[in-house]
């Protein structure tokens, strides 16, 4: 996600790219540079729609682990092309490529997580993603600076594309001995394979009760919704589908429009063209900031399942629009001749990547997974991660327009956009920390119209009497007791 942003600014890569070259080009020349460099890194994000929307289909056919199995061998044919690159046309093909592979993935493995998760500890299981996306972004930066260093040779940027090969590679093996969705094993009628998956990860027997009255449950569930095609998503029901496949793209959409992607892509070029730093300074500030997104991912995954979903990304959402509002007015002035300014903007930069991190990078891909019922969950997280796909491309696209034409005003859009989040999520979204895929169909069953979905998950929560049971560390069997209570 983040290795090409880093090399945007070498000599060795600009000598063999130079239509993408913003460096050593001025007025109309980098103008055209820009709109063409934004160009070809968004195309990776065209391959990641293209890479999600079939995972609408192939979810539910091949099952969650072999796309992810797939998705991973498709990954490693685009970093292949990307770091034997000679032509500019190869270089676009291998963007696509990879964007396809990465779409796919993205698309499913936060599906799989949720379905593997007891209600306690979904929430903690999926948005710990945040922390290792962080971790994964961060190492690229790092790498990014040290063969920065290499000077007049074209490893400085074919190696950091050619090492996410081993990663991938590791991801296929290790997919293979982990578990199947149980949820989708009894969707495909292996009754006895989603016995034993759910005994192991439960740590109870086969013919437990818990596990009886689960397996029963997702066939109570699959049952009542009969048979259910993809395209149920356009229509709304009972069960309003097409509701919760709409809640679940706007949390997604919120996750890119937040500007996040302005600042990963685009890390260096802040650094070094926006705040005036020199080319070493700029690169390892763009590799520090991004160590706050493991700390944001550490926060999340303990603060997930006991304050909830939305508490974070109402207050997560507010402090991104100040970010945003203080990188404006510090970055006003040239921040280079003000240096009281140019620390306040690159604490503001550190500070959102740490407030993105906690509130919103692994949060919307376990809300859209929630949201969804098991029959299309396949096929609303697929569209939902098309959503984020579509909005990258966006970002991705006009960023280096939008600094190279309008400069400090490009964060206040950012800003506005994260005010709007904060009375969105408060109106529309509602909680589901602590409660079962299942129990989470009920709060729409009960809902009538868009603003009903917070009132009834309050609703519920109150005649439980019991919020907090299933957030706290007891062992899955009293927490699903204490759920059916």
């Amino acid at each position: 996600m983040s290795v090409a942003g880093g090399l945007l600014t070498l000599d060795a890569f600009n000598d063999q790219f130079p239509r993408m070259d913003t460096i050593h080009t001025k007025g109309a020349q980098k103008h055209e540079n820009s709109t063409i460099q934004g160009t070809v890194i968004a195309l990776y994000t065209i391959g990641g729609i293209f890479g999600a929307l079939p995972c609408v289909y192939l979810g539910d056919l091949l099952g969650r682990r072999m796309v992810i199995l797939w998705t991973n061998f498709i990954t490693i044919i685009g970093c292949i092309l990307m770091a034997t690159s000679f032509d500019f046309a190869q270089f676009i093909v291998a963007r696509l490529v990879l964007g396809v592979g990465i779409g796919g993935y993205l698309a499913t493995v936060p599906v799989w997580q949720s379905e593997i998760s007891p209600p306690h500890k979904r929430g903690s299981n999926v948005v710990i993603n945040g922390m290792f996306v962080g971790i994964g972004v961060t190492g690229s930066l790092w790498i990014d600076l040290g063969l920065y260093f290499v000077k007049g040779n074209s490893v400085s940027w074919r190696f950091p594309f050619a090492l996410p090969i081993i990663l991938s590679a590791t991801a296929m093996i290790f997919i293979l001995m982990l578990p199947e969705s149980p949820r989708w094993l009894v969707m495909r009628g292996r009754t006895d394979e989603a016995r034993k998956v759910l005994s192991a990860l439960l740590d109870l027997e086969p013919d437990s009760r818990t596990v009886n009255d689960t397996i029963h449950e997702f066939e109570a569930n699959l049952a009542a919704s009969g048979h259910t095609p993809w395209n149920a998503i356009f229509t709304n029901g009972k069960q309003r589908l097409f509701h919760r496949a709409y809640l679940a793209a706007t949390g997604q959409f919120f996750q890119q429009m937040c500007g996040v992607n302005l600042i990963t892509y685009y890390a260096t070029n802040i650094f070094q063209e926006n705040l005036g730093m020199d080319a070493t300074r700029a690169r390892i500030l763009a590799a520090a900031s991004c160590l706050m997104q493991p700390f944001g991912g550490f926060l999340a995954f303990f603060t997930i399942d006991r304050l909830g979903r939305r508490p974070l990304m109402l207050w997560c959402a507010g402090a991104m629009a100040v970010c945003m509002a203080i990188l404006a007015g510090t970055t006003s002035p040239p921040a280079a001749d003000n240096t009281g300014a140019l620390v306040v903007a690159v604490i503001m930069l550190f500070c959102f990547h740490f407030i993105f991190t906690a509130g919103y990078s692994g949060l919307t891909f376990l809300y859209a997974a929630e949201l969804a019922p098991l029959q299309i969950r396949a096929a609303v997280s697929a569209v939902s991660t098309c959503t984020v796909w579509v909005f990258n491309f966006l970002l991705a696209e006009v960023t280096p327009i939008g600094f190279a034409t309008i400069g400090y005003k490009y964060y206040i859009v950012f800003a506005v956009i994260n005010a709007v989040i904060v009375p969105t999520v408060y109106f529309f979204f509602p909680e589901t920390k602590g409660r079962s895929l299942e129990e989470i169909d009920e709060i729409f069953a009960q809902s009538n119209n868009i603003f009903d979905p917070p009132r009834v998950a309050r609703r519920m929560q109150i005649q439980s009497g019991q919020p907090d049971s299933a957030s706290t560390g007891e062992s899955s069997e009293h927490g699903k007791e204490d759920l059916k209570a």
